[in-house]
């Protein structure tokens, strides 16, 4: 269990969109932030944590816990935003929760089904209760679908809802991450890793030992 007067950090580096919120483990939001990554990550992560816990108020000596999405993603903002959060969470000693970035977004658009890139041409779907898998590009029909980050390659709708599930994307990581803090069930972070939506140049197309899943073969 966490103390419950600890506030609790939520962070999401998976899509293009970074969101950075603080909330009680109870699932109530205190403030949030989401904007463009533009690519810069490893830049902009850190400074939007400052600027969220100035503009709230918060200290992170009140820190109770973080919770980070984990992906599917691209592999530099998964890997800047998992990092920052183990860093955070070992350096405060508190615990952390990862929580998939794709389940967070399918509760967030009541969506069965959310589509996200998978490099410049493919499409990732991800279904509730199915594993990931790549579609190749050939019109697949997104009615009543939600799409992430894939302005161009999907409907008007798919997109629209794709954009209103990242709007919620902070609420709903609190949501699922606080339960699983309050419950006391903790990720031991040398075993959370994130999902990759393309593997990173040179990976092998097996999911090597050390856990790490991608979700496309590069070959």
């Amino acid at each position: 269990m966490i103390s419950a007067p600890g506030w609790v950090l939520v962070l999401d580096t998976a899509t293009n969109t970074i969101v950075v919120a603080a909330g009680r483990p109870d699932g109530s939001l205190l403030a949030a932030d989401a904007f463009e990554g533009r690519y810069r990550h490893s830049q902009e992560l850190v400074p939007a944590i400052q600027r969220l816990l100035a503009g709230a108020n918060l200290q992170l000596s009140d820190l109770a816990g973080v919770i980070v999405g984990t992906g599917p993603g691209a592999f530099t903002g998964l890997r800047v935003g998992l990092a920052t959060a183990k860093t955070l969470a070992h350096e405060l000693q508190v615990p952390v929760v990862g929580i998939t970035t794709s389940e967070a977004l399918l509760a967030a658009g009541a969506g069965e089904r959310l589509w996200l890139p998978s490099g410049p041409r493919d499409r990732l779907l991800i279904e509730r209760g199915a594993a990931p898998r790549v579609v190749h590009d050939g019109g697949a029909d997104l009615q009543g679908d939600v799409a992430v980050d894939l302005a161009g390659r999907a409907e008007a709708a798919a997109l629209e809802r794709g954009r209103a599930a990242v709007e919620a994307l902070a609420g709903s990581l609190l949501r699922m991450g606080g339960a699983r803090l309050a419950a006391g069930e903790f990720d031991d972070p040398e075993r959370l890793v994130p999902a990759y939506a393309v593997p990173p140049r040179g990976a092998p197309a097996t999911e090597p030992e050390g856990g790490v899943a991608w979700s496309r073969d590069p070959r």
